[in-house]
C-alpha cells in the first residue's frame, strides 16, 4: 500500500474529488481527516467510511478562518498523533460578466480559492516542520494557466495557486516538504450544472468530462512516494484543453 500508516488531511472532503480521493486513500493505507463547512454530508461520509473499517474523522471548519484552521490541524493530532499528507483543495467556482462582479463577490472567490489555500498550507507547513517533513497537494485549475471568460476573480486566484505552489515548494525543499499542485479540466462533480456538462464536454479535446475518480489517481500520485523527486510542479489533468 502506498499510503500506510500515514495521515492524511483532505478540505473540502465531503464530496466530489475530495470524497473521491479519501476513499482512494484509505484503500491504500491512509487515516483521513475530512474537512468542510457541509457537516451534514461531512458526518455521513465519516461514517461511510468508518463502515468500511476505514480510520476517519470529519472536521467542520471554514477554511477561511485561521483559528477554524488551526483547529482542524489540532484535532487531527489530537485523533491520529500527526499529519503526512494535507490535500488543499476546497474551493468555490463563479461565472459571471466582469463588468457585473460586486466586489465582495470578487473578494468571496479570491479568500476562499487562494487565501484559505495559503492559510491552509501555512499551517500545514509548521506542522510539518516540526515533525520532520510531509507532502501538500493543493488544489488549482486548468484556469490557472489560461483565461475564461466571465470567470476572471477564480482564473486569478488559481493563477495565484500555482504560483503559490511554487513559492512554497522552493522555500521548504530543503525541510523534505513537498509541495505540488493538482490543475483539474472539466470534472463530472455536483459543481457542474447538468445543462453545462454536454458543452464543456464538446469543449474538450478527449470530447468527455473528467472524473473525480481519474484526479483522486493524480492526487496519490503527487502525495506518495512515486513522485519523490517532484515538487513545485503542477500537473495538469484535463483531456488536452490547455494544449489547445
Amino acid at each position: 500500500m502506498k499510503l500506510q500508516d500515514k495521515v492524511a488531511l483532505i478540505t473540502g472532503g465531503a464530496s466530489g474529488i475530495g470524497a473521491e480521493t479519501a476513499r482512494l486513500f484509505v484503500s491504500e493505507g491512509a487515516k483521513v481527516v475530512l474537512v468542510d463547512l457541509n457537516e451534514e454530508k461531512g458526518k455521513a461520509f465519516e461514517a461511510e467510511l468508518k463502515a468500511l473499517n476505514a480510520e476517519a474523522l470529519f472536521v467542520k471548519a471554514n477554511i477561511t478562518s485561521e483559528e477554524d484552521v488551526a483547529a482542524s490541524f489540532r484535532q487531527a493530532i489530537e485523533a491520529f498523533g500527526k499529519v503526512d499528507i494535507v490535500f488543499n483543495n476546497a474551493g468555490i467556482g463563479r461565472v459571471q460578466p466582469s463588468h457585473e462582479l460586486e466586489y465582495a463577490e470578487w473578494r468571496h472567490t479570491v479568500n476562499v480559492d487562494l487565501d484559505g489555500v495559503f492559510l491552509v498550507a501555512r499551517e500545514a507547513i509548521r506542522e510539518m516542520l516540526k515533525a520532520g517533513g510531509g507532502t501538500i497537494v493543493n488544489t488549482a485549475s486548468m484556469y490557472g494557466w489560461v483565461g475564461s471568460p466571465g470567470s476572471a476573480a477564480y482564473n486569478a486566484a488559481k493563477g495565484g495557486v500555482v504560483n503559490l505552489t511554487r513559492s512554497l515548494a522552493l522555500e521548504y525543499a530543503e525541510q523534505n516538504i513537498r509541495i505540488n499542485a493538482l490543475c483539474p479540466g472539466f470534472i463530472d462533480t455536483p459543481i457542474i450544472p447538468e445543462e453545462s456538462k454536454q458543452a464543456l464536454s464538446a469543449a474538450t479535446p478527449m470530447k468527455r468530462l473528467g472524473k473525480a475518480e481519474e484526479m483522486a489517481k493524480a492526487v496519490l500520485f503527487l502525495a506518495s512516494d512515486d513522485s519523490s523527486f517532484m515538487t513545485g510542479n503542477s500537473l495538469i489533468v484535463d483531456g488536452g484543453y490547455t494544449a489547445q
